[in-house]
């Protein structure tokens, strides 16, 4: 149930903000990295290069994941939408029978 005061998220809204939020917080720890690196820097740059292709991995396999929940969501309301055109297909397909049926009886019974 969602109050007045909330506002409704759809799942890509949501997958977006975290997106947004890991690699928000990769930046961050890599400029907290560079600001308290006790080492050489080409040391850094060395270790920073390692990370950001870590980063990359951890970034691309979290988009996968998230591009199969996203796939497996719209797959679930595609068949719930056609189920829901089928039963309806069949209810005006049945309300049509019905009047047909109706109005026959009607000129045989005039």
């Amino acid at each position: 149930m969602i109050h007045e005061n909330q506002q409704y998220r759809s799942p890509s809204t949501y997958t977006a903000g975290m997106l947004a939020s890991v690699l928000i917080g990769g930046l961050a720890g890599a400029v907290t990295m560079l600001l308290l690196a006790p080492q050489s820097g080409k040391d850094t740059r060395k270790q920073i290069q390692e990370k950001s292709i870590e980063l990359r991995g951890r970034t691309t396999e979290l988009m996968g994941d998230t591009m199969a929940q996203v796939r497996t969501k719209a797959n679930t309301i595609t068949v719930g939408l056609k189920d829901r055109r089928q039963e309806f297909a069949m209810k005006q397909l049945e309300n049509l029978s019905d009047a047909a049926r109706a109005g026959k009886k009607a000129i045989e019974s005039s």
